[in-house]
C-alpha cells in the first residue's frame, strides 16, 4: 500500500488546510445548514463538532482519507482478532472483555468469550463472598477496605471509573461503609497515603501486574505484605497473605510464590493491552469489590454498546470515527500539538489522566507499522481538568495564548442535584451555563469593535481582545451512570485506534517506556552498592548524572530510617 502521506487524499487535505486557515469560526458558525450537518447522535449521546475548523468539504476529504488509509479494513481486522499489534505479534481484543456470553470473539481460532466469562464469574463469586462477609480477614474481621496496587493502565482507568461512580446513587448505596484506595507510585509517600485510615485487619490488597514483575508494583506489594504481617504479628503469615491478598495476573506461579492462593489469582490475556484493560479483571476486581458486580456489569454493558456502535455504524454517523478524524485534522493538517479534555463533571476528575495515558502511550509514535520514520508527527499532548476548575487555571492560555483544540464533556442530569433558595438556577445549571458558554467564547472571541461599543478604554483593547477561531467539540450525555461511563470509556478507546489506523502506526505497543526502565536498573544497582559500602562514589555514568547521584548519596538518607 502507498504511504498515506503520498496519497492524493493527503495532498488534497494539505491544500484544503491552507484554505480553512483563511476562514474564521465567527463566520462559519452563522451558517445554520453547516452547523446542522456537523452534529451526530447515538443513544442519546450528542456530538456537536460545528465549532471545529471544518466545512462539509473538509469532512468529505477526511472520509476520503479514511478510505485511502483502509480504516474500514483495519477496523474489521481488529474485530476479527487479527494480530494487528505487529511488533508483539498479538491480537487486540479488549472488546471481548465486555461481550455478552451470546457473542463470539475469536483469537487464534478460539472463541475467547467463554474464558472471559469464566473469569467474570469467578470475580463475581469472590467479590460477593467478601461483600457478604463470607470471606473475612485472618482475624475474623470483615474486609471492608481494598487497596488496589498497580501502575499505568493497571491504575489510571480503574481509578477513573471508581471516581465516576462515587456519587452515582446506586454506587453510593452499594459502596456504603467501604473504602477503595489505589497505590501506584513507588514513592513511599503514596504508600502512606494509601494505608491512611485503613485497619489492616479489615483490608484486602489486590496486586495488579500481568507478569508479576513490574518493579514499582512488586515493591509496593511487598511493602503492603510487610504492613499486613507486622500488624497481625500473632497470626500465621500464610493465613494473613491468603486472606488479605489477591492478584490480577497471568503469571499464576509467580503469584503463588508470593504467597497468594492460586484460587485468588484472576487472569487476563496477552491480547489485552494495559491501557485497554479497565474492562478486564484489572478494573473489574476492585470495582466489583467496592460497588458490587451488578453495577460493574452495567459499566461493561455500556462499553460493549459503544463497541457495537463503533464496529457497525456507518462512518459518517460513527462517534469514535468522527472524533478520531477530527483529531488527525487538528494535529496533522492544522498543526495543533495539544488537546484539552474538559469534563464539566467533577465525577470525571480522573478521566483526563486516563485519556492522557490511553492516547499518548498509544499514538505517541515516530515510525509506521513497517518501521519507517514518518515525515509527520503523530499523537497530541493531552491534558485537562474538570470545569469550572480549569477555567481558573489554564483557560487564559486557551483563550488568548496557544490554540488548543478542546473537547467539552457534560451530562444533562447531575447525580447530586442541588438548588439553593433564592438563586436563579441550580448548581448543576450554573455548571452547564459554563459548558455552553466556553465553546462559543473560544469560537467567536471578542473583537476590538465590540470592546469599543462597550466603552473599554483604548489602552486595554489589545489586552481584552479575544482572537477566537479556537476549535472545540462538545459531547453531551443524558446522565452519568455506570452504563454511560462505559460508553465514554469505549468511545475514547476507539477514537485512539481510528487516529492510529489513519496515521499507519501501531497504537497497541509501547516501546517508548522501556529505555528508562533499563537505565533505572543500572542506577538501582549503583545505589544499592553505594548504600551497602557506605560510600557515595559511583562510576559508569555521564558526568551530569554522576554529580547528581553523588549529591543524592552523600545526603542524609532519611528514607531508610
Amino acid at each position: 500500500m502507498q504511504p498515506i502521506h503520498q496519497s492524493t487524499s493527503w495532498a488534497r487535505l494539505q491544500e484544503h488546510a491552507n484554505e480553512i486557515k483563511q476562514l474564521h469560526l465567527r463566520d462559519l458558525m452563522n451558517d445554520s445548514q453547516r452547523c446542522g450537518s456537523l452534529y451526530a447522535e447515538y443513544d442519546g449521546i450528542a456530538l456537536d463538532y460545528s465549532r471545529q475548523n471544518v466545512t462539509a468539504t473538509t469532512m468529505d476529504l477526511l472520509f476520503d482519507l479514511a478510505a485511502t488509509a483502509g480504516l474500514d479494513i483495519k477496523r474489521a481486522a481488529m474485530g476479527s482478532g487479527n494480530h494487528i499489534n505487529s511488533t508483539e505479534d498479538r491480537a487486540v481484543m479488549h472488546m471481548a472483555l465486555r461481550s455478552p456470553r451470546s457473542k463470539r470473539f475469536v483469537v487464534d481460532g478460539a472463541d475467547v468469550v467463554p474464558d472471559v466469562h469464566s473469569v467474570l464469574d469467578k470475580i463475581s463469586s469472590f467479590s460477593e463472598d467478601v461483600r457478604s462477609k463470607r470471606w473475612v480477614g485472618a482475624t475474623g474481621k470483615p474486609l471492608v477496605n481494598v487497596i488496589s496496587v498497580g501502575i499505568g493502565g493497571s491504575y489510571l482507568g480503574p481509578e477513573f471509573v471508581y471516581e465516576a461512580l462515587k456519587t452515582d446513587p446506586v454506587g453510593k448505596e452499594t459502596s456504603a461503609g467501604r473504602q477503595l484506595h489505589f497505590l501506584a507510585n513507588v514513592d513511599p509517600v503514596d504508600v502512606s497515603r494509601a494505608i491512611s485510615g485503613m485497619d489492616p485487619e479489615e483490608t484486602l490488597v489486590v496486586v495488579v501486574s500481568k507478569t508479576f514483575t513490574t518493579a514499582e508494583t512488586m515493591l509496593n506489594a511487598k511493602t503492603l505484605r510487610e504492613w499486613l504481617l507486622k500488624s497481625m504479628n500473632g497470626v500465621a503469615s500464610g493465613d494473613v497473605i491468603r486472606q488479605h491478598m489477591v492478584a490480577v495476573s497471568s503469571a499464576v506461579s509467580k503469584a503463588t510464590d508470593f504467597g497468594i492462593s492460586e484460587s485468588n489469582v484472576f487472569g487476563f490475556w496477552d491480547w489485552v493491552g494495559g491501557r485497554y484493560s479497565v474492562s478486564s479483571a484489572v478494573g473489574v476486581v476492585p470495582l466489583a469489590l467496592h460497588y458490587g458486580m451488578d453495577l460493574t456489569k452495567e459499566f461493561l454493558a455500556g462499553a460493549h454498546d459503544m463497541d457495537v456502535h463503533f464496529f457497525e455504524t456507518p462512518m459518517r454517523q460513527n462517534l469514535p470515527v468522527l472524533m478520531g478524524l477530527l483529531g488527525v485534522w487538528n494535529s496533522t493538517f492544522l498543526g495543533h500539538e495539544t488537546r484539552a479534555i474538559l469534563p464539566y463533571s467533577q465525577a470525571l476528575l480522573r478521566f483526563a489522566a486516563h485519556v492522557q495515558q490511553l492516547d499518548m502511550e498509544s499514538n505517541g509514535k515516530r515510525v509506521g507499522t513497517d518501521g519507517s520514520v514518518l515525515p509527520y508527527k503523530c499523537g497530541e499532548i493531552i491534558f485537562g481538568e474538570p470545569g469550572t476548575n480549569g477555567q481558573h487555571s489554564f483557560y487564559q492560555l486557551v483563550h488568548q495564548g496557544r490554540v488548543v483544540p478542546a473537547e467539552f464533556i457534560a451530562f444533562c442530569e447531575s447525580p447530586s442535584p442541588t438548588m439553593v433558595a433564592g438563586e436563579p438556577v441550580s448548581n448543576h445549571d450554573e455548571l452547564m451555563c459554563n459548558f455552553f458558554a466556553q465553546p462559543d467564547a473560544l469560537a467567536f472571541g471578542k473583537t476590538v469593535d465590540e470592546l469599543i461599543a462597550e466603552g473599554v478604554p483604548a489602552h486595554l483593547h489589545a489586552h481584552k481582545e479575544f482572537p477566537g477561531n479556537r476549535p472545540s467539540l462538545s459531547v453531551l450525555f443524558p446522565a452519568l451512570s455506570a452504563r454511560t461511563c462505559g460508553q465514554l470509556l469505549a468511545m475514547y478507546e476507539h477514537r485512539v485506534a481510528v487516529q492510529g489506523f489513519i496515521w499507519g502506526i501501531n497504537s497497541f505497543d509501547q516501546w517508548g517506556v522501556e529505555l528508562g526502565k533499563v537505565l533505572a536498573t543500572k542506577v538501582r544497582n549503583a545505589v544499592s552498592a553505594a548504600r551497602q559500602s557506605g560510600q557515595s562514589d559511583v562510576a559508569g555514568f555521564n558526568p551530569s548524572t554522576t554529580t547528581l547521584l553523588k549529591k543524592f548519596l552523600s545526603h542524609s538518607n532519611g528514607s531508610t530510617k
